[in-house]
Parts: C-alpha cells; sequence; structure tokens
C-alpha cells in the first residue's frame, strides 16, 4: 500500500504540513506497513510560502517593506538557498488584509513593497522567484514594484510620478537606467489564477477595482490610465500585453511582470505540484488522500484539492478528499477527479471547537482511519 497525503490548509486551524502528518497516522493505523508520503500542497494564494518552505526544507527571510499606502510593515517569505528560489506572496507585502476598508482606494495604493522583496531576496542570492499575486489591495498594473527594483516611470516634465493607480496616466517615458542590475538574470514563475485582461469591461478596474475600494467614477479612471500605461509600454518595449491572458490579474501587476520582467504566467497549483516534484511521488501509489478546509464547488475551479486529484489521476490513483465542512454542491468535486468526499467533524461542535489545531488533527486522523478500516475490509 503506497499513499500520498497531499492536503492544503486548514485556515485558521491547521498547516498543510500538519493535515498531512495526521491523515498519515490514520493511514497507519490500518496499515502498518504501508509508504506514506506527506506533501504540503497550496494553490498559489494563501499559504504557498509556508507549503513549499515546508516541503523543501527551506527557511523564511523577514523584510521591513513599504505598504499600500506607505506605511512600514514586515514582510515574510520563503528562501531555498540550494536551489536560489525565493516565494513570496503578493498580499503580504500590498493585501488587501493590511488596510481597513474605510481606507482602501486603488488610486493611491502601491505595489512597490513587492518590489522591495523581491530585491532583498535576490540581494540573498535568489535568482528564481515564485510571486503569489492574489489578495491584492492595488490597481498600479505592478508599477509599484517597478520602482522599488529601479525603474522610472516619467511624466511630460521628466519628473517621476508618485504611489498608485491615478498616477499612471502621467507616465510618458520610461527610464531603465537605474534598474537593479541583477534582474537580467531572474526568472519569475507568477502564480495567476485569473485569465482577466488589463482593460475593458473585463479587465483588472472594472471587474476587481470595486472590492479594493473604488467606485463606479474611480473604475473609469483607472481603465483609462491603465490603458495609457499599456500604450507607453508598447511603445517601450515593443509588447502589447494588455489584452494577454492573465495581464489583468491583480491590479495589473500580471501586465507589469509580463512586460517588463522575466515571467511566466501559469496556475499556481501547477506552480506548486511542480516545485515540489509531485509527480514523483505520485507515481507507482495507490492513493491520494487531500482536502482543505471546506470542500464546495470552488474547490472544483481549481483550488489545490482539484488540481492534485487532476495531477494524480494521470497516474491512475485513487482520490479521497477529507475536509473541516462540505457544501451541498461539493459533489462538483466529483467530476474533477476526488472520488469520494469526507467531512472530518464527527459531533456537534462549536465553530471555535472545530478549529481548533489539535481537534483538527485528531478529526483528520480518525476519519482516514474509518476510511482505510472500510478500504481493507473491502479486500485492498
Amino acid at each position: 500500500m503506497k499513499v500520498v497525503a497531499a492536503i492544503d490548509s486548514y485556515k485558521g486551524s491547521v498547516s498543510s504540513k500538519e493535515a498531512g502528518e495526521a491523515a498519515k497516522k490514520g493511514v497507519l493505523n490500518v496499515y502498518k506497513d504501508a509508504e506514506v508520503n506527506v506533501m504540503t500542497l497550496a494553490d498559489g494564494g494563501e499559504g504557498t510560502v509556508e507549503a513549499i518552505v515546508d516541503g523543501l526544507n527551506g527557511k523564511y527571510e523577514k523584510v521591513n517593506v513599504t505598504g499600500p499606502l506607505g506605511e512600514k510593515l514586515d514582510c515574510s517569505y520563503g528562501i531555498m538557498e540550494n536551489e536560489k528560489l525565493a516565494v513570496i506572496e503578493m498580499a503580504c507585502a500590498a493585501g488587501i488584509t493590511l488596510i481597513p476598508k474605510e481606507k482602501m482606494n486603488p488610486l493611491k495604493t502601491t505595489s512597490y513593497g513587492v518590489g522591495e522583496v523581491i530585491k532583498d531576496a535576490a540581494e540573498k542570492g535568489c535568482r528564481k522567484f515564485i510571486v503569489g499575486i492574489g489578495g491584492s489591495v492595488t490597481n498600479d498594473c505592478g508599477v509599484g514594484m517597478l520602482q522599488a527594483l529601479g525603474f522610472r516611470f516619467k511624466d511630460e516634465n521628466g519628473e517621476e510620478i508618485g504611489f498608485g493607480g491615478a498616477e499612471l496616466e502621467r507616465v510618458e517615458s520610461v527610464d531603465v537606467s537605474g534598474v537593479y542590475h541583477v534582474l537580467k538574470e531572474c526568472e519569475f514563475e507568477i502564480a495567476c489564477d485569473v485569465n482577466n485582461p488589463l482593460c475593458g469591461e473585463k479587465g483588472a478596474s472594472a471587474v476587481y477595482g470595486p472590492q479594493k475600494g473604488a467606485t463606479p467614477h474611480m473604475v473609469k479612471q483607472l481603465d483609462k490610465a491603465l490603458e495609457h500605461f499599456a500604450a507607453v509600454t508598447e511603445k517601450y518595449t515593443g509588447k502589447n500585453m494588455a489584452d494577454y491572458s492573465g495581464s489583468g490579474a491583480a491590479g495589473g501587476m500580471g501586465f507589469g511582470f509580463l512586460s517588463y520582467l522575466n515571467v511566466n504566467l501559469r496556475p499556481g497549483i501547477e506552480i506548486v505540484l511542480d516545485t515540489l516534484g509531485m509527480d514523483s511521488v505520485l507515481e507507482g501509489a495507490d492513493f491520494l488522500i487531500t482536502g482543505e478546509g471546506r470542500i464546495d464547488s470552488q474547490t472544483a475551479m481549481g483550488k489545490a484539492p482539484a488540481g492534485a486529484a487532476k495531477r494524480a489521476k494521470k497516474y491512475g490513483l485513487k482520490v479521497i478528499g477529507v475536509a473541516g465542512c462540505t457544501t451541498d454542491d461539493a459533489y462538483l468535486c466529483n467530476e474533477k477527479g476526488i472520488d469520494a468526499i469526507f467531512d472530518v467533524t464527527d459531533r456537534a461542535m462549536t465553530i471555535e471547537e472545530a478549529m481548533d489545531r489539535e481537534n483538527t488533527k485528531k478529526n483528520i486522523e480518525k476519519t482516514v482511519t474509518q476510511i482505510f478500516s472500510l478500504i481493507k475490509t473491502l479486500g485492498k
């Protein structure tokens, strides 16, 4: 019996590694001689740094950076020294949870801190970067990030622009004389799970601007500013990336990366699975145990468990889903390769009890024990 346990973190409860280790105990309670490999899991969003650091025995770094409204804050990211790899979550430096709702203003918020994290990692020897760009509070096309890396965006008078999406309409030229010299050696994998273009009714400003504090008037102003910046960028780079799938991600951060740095945009789960070497572990296995805090229809739309299940099916594995809770539409995940789904909460309890770290680990172990007891009874 060979089993792979790759479970996304149960947000606010257990980490991916803790969930996997609990599932491993459950399998071994039934099959004492089973080979159980625990793989960390994330989809490029929250928890990606932790999953890759834990999975590759990396280390955490902390750097003080410029927050979305210019305030100073500490941002943690991961480094795998042997691979010269850094893993960064944009939300740590420019995330929507960093400022209160009443202060959100995409005309002013900046991604500058993301560039500062990249530079810090590069100064520590990293040349490969995985950047998750979900959860942003910015709409500045990644210009803030690029400013931190030495790009200078100037107005018609040759003056550098300031921070925020509103400033993009002032850009008339790009000065690269001060760009951080190491960037030409760096490669970026951008975890991007949306396909929005930069501008228009499906663009960054119209679709995501309102959740970042944009009024209808602001949306129009931002869309016009991004369109202008894209035109200036095309004159400078010779590339028109405004309609590229994902260019509108994270307030145009996708566009900024695509236009000015050496990048590849891919679904976050694909990046994580490849980085952690999931294929080599799945090959020859019998079962995959996956899951997350809640399995629902959104899980089926490409979140980590569905991505892991899809990969597992390439190797003919049976896939078992375990979750803190499930919804009525969780059955949609069956169509995405998760063969059976189980709720690990085995009795009535408060949310606080259900999310308690020790309770969750115990519940995962108990549930997996019963699942594999049934498998054994059926003669596997």
